[in-house]
């Protein structure tokens, strides 16, 4: 009966949350058919539309219980099933060099984004979420860290909004700083992949620098988003022990449980043992699952709250991106 009662006081959240869903992609393939490609991704789109409302309209309280478990619980459904559709034998196939490369770049741009996050005087989950999103994947990487960091809906707004931004000035700046730098196609290729957030924006980078820069673009992007699992679970580790440490055995106690769900389906993945159906399946499950965990989050979210803090995180974003770029280029030199 509780539990009955429990899913009636959900349902009203949930279902507003799934119409902001339908509305993001159906928004983002609008994008596709004016423009040829996507600008705002459905992540975006759905955490500005549930921001949107919330600032504008009065919503009643009873979509307060669904909300609450699309901006969190569905979050870490859409984590674990994001490591069925990750395969860790891509590393096998990429030249050492170029991984090292990007582990050190991305370690670097994450605490020195961090570090100047905090500088400017951002929480230390915010500071975290700015750097791990440039450094990462952007919307998708904040969505996966901050249940691994317990992050406030807030900060996971303002971190996307701001990131969001920023990757699109990136899209439409590496092809001209490539140009400028008098990059060749394969070191073009290399710097859209290491410093545009999404796999499709990476291809709209690339593309005018030719097709052997898309494809060296696509690779270097996906070495970079499978650096995703031990971020998050390295971030885990330091949050959990600082938060809870002692009150829970095992490593549980250090990690969550969808975090070692995660790495478990993408060792299987990884292992052959998850097919390449059941795979796109859950990649297709995961990107829903996120956007709709966007709209909760966004329903969360008062604008007018955001505006103050703004500056400070535009800053940070902007600085943090200013490190990954440099970073970039520094893997560009050592490659050669």
């Amino acid at each position: 009966m509780e539990l009955l009662l429990s899913a009636k006081r959900a349902w009203p959240g949930l279902c507003l949350c799934l119409c902001l869903t339908l509305l993001a992609f159906g928004l983002e393939r609008l994008e596709v058919k004016i423009w040829g490609h996507v600008w705002l991704e459905a992540l975006v789109l759905a955490i500005l539309a549930g921001a949107i409302l919330r600032t504008f309209l009065r919503l009643p309280d009873g979509i307060g219980p669904g909300v609450r478990i699309a901006a969190k619980p569905v979050m870490e459904v859409a984590v674990v099933l994001m490591g069925a559709s990750t395969s860790l034998a891509v590393l096998a196939h990429t030249g050492g060099t170029l991984i090292t490369g990007i582990a050190g770049a991305i370690t670097l741009t994450i605490a020195m984004g961090y570090r100047i996050g905090r500088v400017l005087g951002l929480s230390s989950r915010m500071a975290m979420l700015v750097a791990c999103g440039n450094a990462i994947c952007g919307n998708s990487a904040i969505a996966a860290i901050a249940p691994a960091i317990d992050a406030d809906g807030k900060d996971v707004s303002a971190a996307i909004g701001f990131t969001a931004v920023m990757g699109i000035g990136v899209v439409l700046g590496v092809a001209p700083l490539a140009l400028l730098m008098k990059l060749s196609p394969e070191q073009g290729g290399v710097l859209a992949g290491m410093t545009v957030y999404a796999v499709p924006q990476v291809l709209a980078a690339a593309n005018p620098m030719g097709a052997v820069a898309v494809q060296v673009g696509a690779v270097v992007k996906l070495v970079r988003v499978l650096m995703l699992a031990p971020v998050v679970a390295t971030l885990s580790l330091i949050y959990g022990t600082t938060k809870d440490r002692g009150q829970r055995g095992g490593i549980r106690g250090f990690l969550p449980t969808f975090i070692l769900a995660f790495i478990a389906l993408a060792g299987l993945r990884s292992a052959g043992l998850i097919s390449d159906v059941a795979a796109a399946l859950a990649h297709d499950g995961s990107l829903l699952l996120t956007v709709m965990a966007m709209a909760g989050l966004g329903l969360g979210v008062d604008l007018r709250l955001l505006v103050a803090a703004g500056p400070r995180v535009s800053a940070s974003v902007a600085a943090s991106l200013g490190v990954l770029i440099a970073s970039a280029l520094g893997v560009i030199r050592v490659l050669g």
